[in-house]
């Protein structure tokens, strides 16, 4: 979970499964059940992961009402696409999938900037330092060139860390992300998701997820400190 100390454009039909562990027991357990249309999996599918659901949805939606309805399809686009699902990730992923491809659609039918986290490439991007390089000595300083010449500041105390200030200050930082970096941290540090899980979900690799994640909580980690800085 997330501490503040410490990925084009989705059809309405998920794609292929990308290769993923084998799903935990209790998922194949109520993967059976829904196969044999029994309400009382799907209930506690819904109980589970309906919040989650939303929380994830408003990545893409403005609205909490929007967020609601495309998780609702979410539902509906899981019975749809059960006969194909072959249980090659957890469900919880696979109904990411879903509801990514759901939410997508409709923030580009609302006019909404989406997240293009398929064409993001490090290739591509000139990226960005994690940390400031002024905080570093330059080259030709007579003493430990490129060490630290300005140190971070220090933690914040721990019940400034969990107060509601501070929360939403990492939900505002996190909200200024560039999408794909929003997506990674988001389901990582919130969601509390497996490496593996997010590039399941995002059909990213394990390289892509990591440096979208570095970069991300470098921005959350350097808003803290600004802030330390401040109070």
């Amino acid at each position: 979970m997330l501490s503040p100390r410490s990925c084009g454009v989705g059809m309405n039909v998920p794609g292929p499964e990308p290769p993923a562990t084998q799903p935990p027991a209790d998922d194949l357990a109520l993967l059976d059940g829904l196969r044999r249309g029994d309400e009382v999996a799907f209930d506690q599918l819904v109980s589970r992961y309906h919040v989650t659901l939303v929380r994830l949805a408003r990545l893409y939606v403005a609205d909490r009402p929007v967020a609601e309805d495309v998780a609702q399809e979410t539902w509906l686009g899981m019975l749809q696409s059960l006969p194909r699902f072959e249980g090659r990730s957890s469900l919880k992923t696979w109904l990411f999938r879903i509801l990514a491809n759901r939410a997508k659609t409709r923030a580009m039918r609302e006019g909404r900037s989406i997240p293009f986290s398929a064409l993001w490439s490090p290739e591509d991007d000139p990226g960005e330092p994690a940390v400031e390089p002024e905080r570093f000595l330059p080259p030709d300083a007579p003493r430990y060139p490129g060490h630290w010449g300005m140190r971070p500041p220090e933690p914040l105390p721990e019940e400034r860390l969990v107060s509601r200030e501070t929360r939403a200050l990492i939900d505002a930082t996190i909200a200024t992300l560039p999408p794909a970096q929003r997506e990674v941290i988001t389901l990582r540090d919130i969601e509390g998701w497996t490496s593996d899980e997010v590039c399941n979900a995002l059909a990213v690799s394990e390289t892509n997820q990591r440096v979208l994640l570095h970069r991300a909580r470098s921005k959350v980690r350097r808003a803290l400190e600004q802030y330390a800085a401040a109070r």
